[in-house]
């Protein structure tokens, strides 16, 4: 492994506390049919999502990027070295959101909180990797590509 590093995110004790709070809701109206299934459904869901993006681990081997989110393994991607043509540092911005977004013009967006982000070329395709270690990532990608980042 050339590279691992994982970071997290205070965003999932947000959306935790609001799924709690549709949870709580939901009970609150259980004689009410119309109003408990949707909270309770809402409660699952944010409850789930913030289980699903709590973290994202980063990794670079000797073919590939790996992009996973966590403790619930549900959401990230690979990207095959061998088809990254330059890698950069970038930022996000609004419009690229946290979580993973695809943006028109922009590309893939894979990001849990703030705004550093590496920017990846692959042929007709951009990726971005949000991270809090921007400067490491950057490195490993160049060491392992053996080519020189392009500018931002």
């Amino acid at each position: 492994m050339n590279y691992s590093h994982t970071q997290s995110s205070p965003m999932h004790w947000i959306v935790g506390a609001f799924g709690l709070a549709a949870g709580v809701g939901a009970v609150a109206s259980a004689g009410l049919p119309v109003a408990w299934p949707g909270l309770a459904v809402a409660a699952v869901v944010m409850l789930t999502l913030s289980f699903c993006f709590a973290r994202l681990t980063v990794e670079v081997d000797e073919e590939r990027l790996s992009i996973r989110y966590g403790p619930l393994p549900w959401f990230g991607a690979e990207v095959r070295l061998d088809e990254v043509t330059a890698v950069a540092y970038d930022r996000t911005n609004v419009l690229d959101g946290w979580g993973v977004h695809w943006v028109p013009g922009r590309g893939w967006t894979y990001n849990l909180w703030g705004f550093d982000c590496v920017r990846l070329e692959l042929g007709n395709r951009t990726i971005r990797v949000g991270t809090d270690d921007p400067s490491g990532l950057l490195d490993a990608l160049e060491r392992r590509l053996a080519r020189p980042s392009v500018a931002a």
